[in-house]
């Protein structure tokens, strides 16, 4: 009689402690899947705000058509490039982020050619622009480190005794970090040529 009573306790322990570390699992990827969710919100706000960028550039100067061209191109392609949360993986998070680094750069290149034109970069509507701009791209940047942060906590989840043996046993499976593309360590060169 004895035994059945540890063995029964010893059994309910074991049950409280996966369902613990399940219930643990659950709300570290629910937590990833909503800061994510947020990643994506700032993405599709900056591509909100280029068409008006770029209407605001063409009323306002008669410049390279070919910059215009490509922010217009960029946005079109990093809107089309989606992740699925659940099933992230470190290549479509590479995808997506070199679809984005485009965009960035676009806008870079759009930005340092406004320069030539003294009047646009004048412009009130201009100038307010390109303040929203810098302050999604702030956005965008609080954004994915709070989704670094979320990985953090998840992954250290699924890495850590005893949650490890439940993540397999259900197939949790880490989540990839935002890196910094290539090349970021170098200062950006600006040309007015």
């Amino acid at each position: 009689m004895k035994k059945w009573l540890i063995a029964i306790i010893v059994a309910v322990i074991v049950g409280f402690t996966l369902m613990s570390s399940y219930n643990g699992l659950v709300k570290a990827e629910e937590e990833i899947d909503s800061v994510w969710a947020n990643v994506e919100t700032q993405y599709q706000h900056r591509s909100d705000l280029i068409p008006n960028l770029v209407n605001t550039v063409k009323g306002q100067a008669n410049f390279e058509k070919d910059t215009l061209t490509q922010v217009t191109e960029a946005r079109a392609k990093a809107t089309q490039t989606k992740i699925d949360p659940t099933n992230m993986t470190e290549e479509q998070l590479n995808q997506f982020q070199q679809a984005q680094n485009q965009v960035g750069s676009a806008l870079s290149r759009l930005l340092v050619s406004v320069e030539k034109y003294p009047d646009l970069k004048a412009g009130e509507a201009f100038m307010t622009l390109q303040a929203q701009l810098e302050g999604m791209e702030n956005r965008i940047n609080v954004a994915r480190n709070k989704f670094n942060e979320a990985a953090k906590t998840y992954n250290s989840y699924v890495r850590t005794f005893p949650t490890k043996f439940v993540a397999m046993i259900f197939g949790f499976k880490e989540k990839p970090y935002f890196k910094s593309a290539a090349g970021a360590e170098n200062a950006p060169t600006v040309s007015f040529e």
